[in-house]
C-alpha cells in the first residue's frame, strides 16, 4: 500500500493545474513544468485538490502511484516557491565568481574553471566560498549542484572541494595515526 500515493496534494493560491489524461502541466508564478506519467494511473482534480489513484495493487502501480504523487508535489511546490541547494568552498585558494550567468570556479587547478548555466537555473554569490543553486525543477537544481560539486568533490583527509552546506564529510587521520 503506498501511503505517499494516497496523500492529496494541496494546489496554493496562483498555481493552476491542468489534467489531460496522464498529462499534467501546472502553471505558477514562477514558471511552468510540464511531464508525463505512468498511463495506468488515474489524475484528479477538484476544488484545488489533486489526487492520484491506482485501478489495481500490482506491484509496478504501487510503486509508480507513490513516485507519481511526489513528482505531481515537487511541479507545484517548485512553481510556487521555488527549490535552492547551497555549496561551499573549503580550501587555501579556493573562491568562485559570477559572470553573467557563469560561475568562474578557482578550484586549485593550473587554469579556471566554468561551469554555465542551464536555462531555468539562476546561480547566486554571496561571498566568494559560497553557491546558490536555484530554479523550478528540483531534478534539474539537484542535478546542477551534483556536477558543479563534482569539479572538485571533497577529499576526506583536510576536507578541502566543494561540498553542500551542511553535508558531513568523514575525515581520515593521514599517516600521522599510527
Amino acid at each position: 500500500m503506498s501511503r505517499i500515493g494516497n496523500k492529496p496534494v494541496q494546489i496554493p493560491a496562483g498555481v493552476e493545474v491542468a489534467v489531460n489524461g496522464t498529462h499534467v502541466a501546472v502553471k505558477g508564478p514562477k514558471g511552468t513544468l510540464e511531464n508525463d506519467f505512468y498511463s495506468k494511473l488515474t489524475i484528479s482534480v477538484e476544488d484545488n485538490v489533486l489526487t492520484v489513484s491506482r485501478p489495481d495493487d500490482e506491484r509496478e502501480t504501487r510503486a509508480m502511484h507513490g513516485l507519481t504523487r511526489a513528482l505531481i508535489h515537487n511541479m507545484v511546490v517548485g512553481v510556487s516557491e521555488g527549490f535552492q541547494k547551497q555549496l561551499e568552498l573549503a580550501g587555501v585558494g579556493y573562491r568562485v565568481a559570477l559572470k553573467g550567468n557563469t560561475l568562474d570556479l578557482s578550484l586549485g587547478y593550473s587554469h579556471p574553471v566554468t561551469y554555465d548555466a542551464p536555462e531555468g537555473i539562476t546561480f547566486e554569490v554571496p561571498d566568494n566560498t559560497h553557491i546558490n543553486v536555484k530554479g523550478i525543477s528540483k531534478q534539474q537544481v539537484g542535478q546542477v549542484a551534483a556536477e558543479i560539486r563534482s569539479k572538485r568533490p571533497p577529499e576526506p583527509y583536510k576536507g578541502k572541494g566543494i561540498h553542500y552546506v551542511g553535508e558531513h564529510i568523514r575525515r581520515k587521520l593521514g599517516k600521522a595515526a599510527k
